[in-house]
């Protein structure tokens, strides 16, 4: 029987600043189409765990290790790079651009390159800008209209297109939903089950437990700067994951899983 590689490893992550243990020994993997959840308690380790793993931080031990490959990040560019796709609270949409515009930014398609004087194919990335959208199932009206005009639903299924449109490896999506309504984020719940459809691996941080047990295979559960525990969602529930977030509940005492870890 063949054992299929994992599209990610985290082994012994670790980051300290001077006396404080922002994440210690985390270890963490990711299979081929899996969709995982990383919940916790603010300053549990989740924020500094996806720096780690995205580049805007170094760790001071461990390895990342992306299909069966050690990687090591100087900046979110590299793990951009590697096909590492984030979208963040703040989706980092440019205002005053379209759509297409701002899913290209900073891979500008250009006709002639000639420096700063390089002239921007438009006509290229509003094709590909389209296709993407259809892919990932958003519907947008109009592509000429800036993100300032849109709503927040809007601004998050573009944000979540230009990433599966360029994610080679997997997504992470940093609270996706939360400052969205109930229809929007049903919207965004939906792009997020076609993702799985087409099996792009994807980790979420949130804190709706609701929307993890929906949305995800297996749920890892941060503790004071550790990984404490991962349970699938098929044999878990909600009060048990409270009670390993909050501490009730010890994680050594849990009923067999193949990848809890203490």
């Amino acid at each position: 029987m063949t054992t299929q590689t994992p599209v990610l490893a985290i082994e012994g992550l670790t980051k300290h600043y001077g006396g404080v243990r922002a994440l210690t020994d985390a270890s963490f993997t990711l299979n081929q189409g899996e969709h995982v959840a990383i919940v916790g308690d603010n300053g549990a380790g989740k924020s500094t765990f996806v720096r780690l793993l995205t580049g805007v931080e170094r760790p001071n031990q461990g390895r990342i290790i992306l299909d069966g490959q050690a990687v090591e990040f100087d900046s979110p560019l590299d793990a951009r790079d590697q096909g590492i796709e984030t979208v963040y609270q703040n989706l980092a949409l440019a205002e005053d651009l379209d759509v297409a515009s701002n899913i290209f930014l900073g891979r500008e398609i250009t006709r002639l390159n000639l420096g700063p004087l390089s002239f921007l194919n438009h006509g290229e990335m509003r094709k590909q800008s389209v296709e993407m959208l259809k892919t990932t199932g958003v519907k947008i009206q109009d592509m000429g209209e800036s993100m300032r005009g849109m709503s927040g639903g809007q601004r998050q299924c573009v944000a979540i297109a230009r990433a599966a449109g360029f994610a080679s490896k997997l997504i992470i999506l940093d609270e996706p939903t939360a400052a969205l309504g109930v229809q929007e984020t049903a919207r965004v719940e939906d792009i997020i089950r076609g993702l799985k459809e087409r099996a792009i691996p994807l980790i979420i941080i949130s804190h709706n437990l609701r929307q993890v047990f929906d949305l995800v295979d297996r749920i890892w559960i941060f503790r004071q700067g550790r990984i404490i525990a991962s349970r699938r969602t098929a044999i878990t529930s909600p009060e048990e994951i409270v009670g390993l977030i909050t501490g009730a509940i010890d994680p050594s005492s849990l009923p067999s899983d193949e990848a809890l870890v203490c």
